[in-house]
């Protein structure tokens, strides 16, 4: 899975990172966010395509999507998912 956990003052650092093309726009959408891909643009900072976001979070139980280029997709590193409401799947991650 590509979602790391580091444990901090009662929050979690959890990094998120999927591989896109050099160049896209990739976002995180989640559960902890609204769904709304705007407030967590995803960041490549080598220029290799590996994209990345750190978020602070509390202990619990997340479900996300990455958005490439305007595609939403599940996390192809994270055998975790479950069904949405639209009938598609989100991933998940579950921070302790």
């Amino acid at each position: 899975m590509s979602a790391k956990r580091v444990q901090r003052k009662g929050m979690r650092r959890v990094a998120f990172s999927v591989d896109a093309p050099v160049g896209s726009s990739v976002y995180l959408a989640a559960s902890f966010n609204g769904w709304d891909p705007a407030v967590k643009p995803m960041k490549d900072t080598a220029g290799d395509g590996r994209y990345s976001a750190l978020c602070m979070l509390p202990p619990g139980t997340y479900e996300y999507k990455y958005v490439i280029d305007g595609d939403w997709s599940v996390d192809p590193a994270n055998p975790n998912f479950v069904l949405n409401s639209m009938g598609t799947l989100n991933s998940v991650v579950e921070v302790s």
